[in-house]
């Protein structure tokens, strides 16, 4: 099992210093969070991908490609491609190099991402977000697997005989995960080219997260890529921890209160026993997270954010080293009991590369 960060990269005010951080620091700070990760043997930082305001992840690859050249064993994600405004041939290429570069430690969480806006920004209409994310996706999936292309479709010029360079790396296209939180489409989607489902849920009651996962669980077998408990899923996380969780109560609550997101609503206390987020110890933490197996069945990839809503750098590095040091050593030792031999790790390029070689060679035979 997978554990890691994702952060959303946001440039929010510290509600405790009123002081806000500079693009640049905050673009630094990302960085810094990555290379914090690989330190303490987390295994995935995931970043998403924004075009507005106070947003500044706008080329997830350009900070992937720089974390990679400083990085030896970290998976590099996305926690959202934007498949429905970005041009697939673009996210061919770019995440194709960006695999070389990293040596294969590269997937991608496909989304819609959370701002209508985007859309019209990028010559797009909203109202065709399910089609385009899925007739991008399914060119994309082509662009990737054969060498020359033709192709036409609703909502870009045809492709005669093109070819999408780099080729994925040893001929394995990057693992895609499909992040939702609320589309049964995506889920289908994800199930019918038995790829990973990701749902982020930490702003998501556990009862709704479980519909979703149950759905792509079925359709993952419907469609014969294995059994539902052999789908692949991925979720989210939310946590501030302290030694003491009255001193973690205290600390958080002025980001809870001032968030866009999670502020102005019920009582954090109320808003913790709906969702995921944990404030408290180390102990609660994974006491917590725990309790998702137990709705979701066994997964394959956890993902914590710790940086968001004005938390001041220094603030997210503690959190990670107690991530690293605390709380993930014993999930990994948790979650390993009774998962049946059967269900699957998260996939690699190594595993993947290795299952292509495997169905070759059962394809061709023992030599003559």
């Amino acid at each position: 099992m997978q554990f890691g960060i994702f952060t959303v990269g946001d440039v929010t005010i510290d509600p405790t210093t009123g002081r806000t951080p500079t693009e640049r620091e905050r673009i630094k700070a990302m960085v810094a969070i990555a290379l914090k990760a690989e330190e303490v043997g987390l295994d995935v930082f995931a970043m998403g991908e924004h075009h507005n305001p106070p947003f500044v992840p706008s080329s997830p690859t350009t900070m992937l490609g720089y974390i990679a050249a400083r990085t030896k064993r970290l998976v590099l994600s996305t926690s959202t491609t934007l498949i429905t405004t970005n041009d697939p041939v673009k996210i061919a290429e770019d995440y194709a190099m960006l695999q070389h570069l990293a040596d294969g430690r590269v997937d991608l969480m496909m989304g819609r991402g959370n701002t209508g806006p985007v859309y019209p920004w990028f010559g797009k209409d909203i109202r065709d977000g399910i089609d385009l994310a899925i007739e991008n996706y399914a060119l994309l999936r082509r662009l990737w697997r054969e060498d020359v292309v033709d192709w036409e479709g609703r909502f870009r010029t045809p492709l005669q005989g093109f070819t999408s360079t780099p080729r994925p790396l040893d001929g394995v296209a990057p693992f895609v995960w499909h992040g939702s939180i609320r589309s049964p489409e995506i889920a289908e989607q994800a199930a019918y080219y038995g790829d990973g489902f990701f749902h982020n849920n930490i702003f998501w009651p556990k009862e709704h997260t479980k519909k979703l996962i149950d759905l792509y669980r079925q359709r993952y077998a419907h469609y014969g890529h294995g059994t539902p408990e052999q789908a692949i899923v991925g979720l989210g996380g939310h946590v501030y921890m302290r030694p003491n969780s009255q001193d973690a109560v205290r600390e958080f609550r002025p980001f809870f209160d001032h968030s866009p997101v999670m502020g102005g609503g019920i009582p954090m206390e109320e808003y913790m026993e709906q969702t995921p987020l944990t404030v408290g110890t180390p102990e609660q933490v994974i006491e917590k997270t725990l309790t998702f197996r137990e709705y979701f069945g066994d997964y394959q990839r956890q993902l914590f954010m710790v940086d968001g809503g004005g938390i001041p750098l220094e603030t997210a590095l503690e959190q990670i080293e107690m991530l690293g040091a605390e709380v993930v050593p014993v999930l990994r030792q948790e979650f390993a009991k009774h998962r049946p031999a059967d269900v699957p790790d998260a996939p690699t390029h190594a595993s993947l590369r290795a299952a292509r070689d495997a169905e070759g060679a059962h394809t061709t035979g023992p030599a003559a």
